[in-house]
């Protein structure tokens, strides 16, 4: 569970409070040193311990001299569904609260075009849709009590249709759409802000399973712009933007052509 986890130290100045599930690398890891150097105590949590521990020590040791540290780890599966429930209040305790948290953890094994394999299938749905569910509605609810607070999920704009290539991953980014827009219908009223954002390609371990790859961008660079949705409180948001015209055209193929094309 949290093993790896500094003693957290609380900062002077009030900063506010994040956490990013799935941060050790790719988007995560570069989301979690932009908002770090952006203001926020931030806990990062993945299952990769080391690589976690690695992220955190090198944030915190670049801080100005005699600052606390900003970004806490703890090791965590997201697949081990009764640990979140527990381990997210001991999260909000040692930040002294939240106001902010961000679903990235994400997987996608290799899946040949006709391969139909139900332990990676499992994998890709307890990973990219159960796990977040779990996460969230935990935040949903404190934040619904609260009336103020804000929920990111990073889907992908492979959920916008059912493709030949990687069906269940693009049902889990689907199913993830859907439930981060039934939050948002949800908690609106009750002043939540529910962001879902929907990365193209993106240089991370889930690109070396792609077939063909254009418009590739760096984490740090799809973190610099979610993060400025995560200021705007935008609610959907392609990243980067021109994947909205993509993903328009996409929606609008009537099914008899899109289930001849090929990706």
């Amino acid at each position: 569970m949290a093993d790896s986890k500094t003693p957290a130290k609380r900062p002077l100045v009030t900063r506010p409070r994040a956490i990013v599930i799935g941060a050790s690398s790719g988007i995560g890891a570069a989301l979690t040193r932009r908002l770090a150097l952006s203001g926020y105590l931030v806990a990062a949590v993945a299952r990769r311990q080391e690589m976690l521990d690695k992220l955190c020590a090198s944030i915190n040791s670049n801080l100005p001299s005699g600052e606390d540290q900003v970004v806490l780890p703890y090791a965590h599966d997201v697949s081990n569904f009764e640990e979140i429930p527990e381990l997210f209040q001991e999260i909000v305790q040692d930040l002294g609260g939240l106001d902010l948290i961000v679903y990235a953890a994400a997987v996608q094994p290799a899946v040949d075009d006709q391969e139909f394999n139900f332990d990676k299938d499992q994998a890709m749905i307890n990973t990219n849709l159960l796990g977040a569910i779990a996460w969230l509605n935990q935040a949903a609810m404190r934040f619904e009590r609260a009336r103020r607070g804000q929920i990111v999920g990073i889907s992908s704009i492979a959920g916008d249709r059912g493709r030949v290539a990687a069906p269940v991953y693009n049902t889990s980014k689907a199913g993830l759409n859907t439930y981060l827009e039934a939050l948002r219908n949800r908690l609106s009223r009750r002043g939540v802000t529910v962001t879902t954002i929907k990365p193209g390609f993106v240089e991370t371990r889930l690109l070396e399973n792609a077939s063909k790859t254009f418009w590739v961008i760096s984490p740090e660079d799809a973190a610099k712009q979610i993060h400025t949705a995560i200021v705007r409180q935008q609610q959907t948001v392609y990243v980067p933007k021109r994947w909205c015209v993509v993903g328009m055209i996409i929606r609008h193929i009537p099914s008899f052509i899109f289930r001849r094309l090929s990706f």
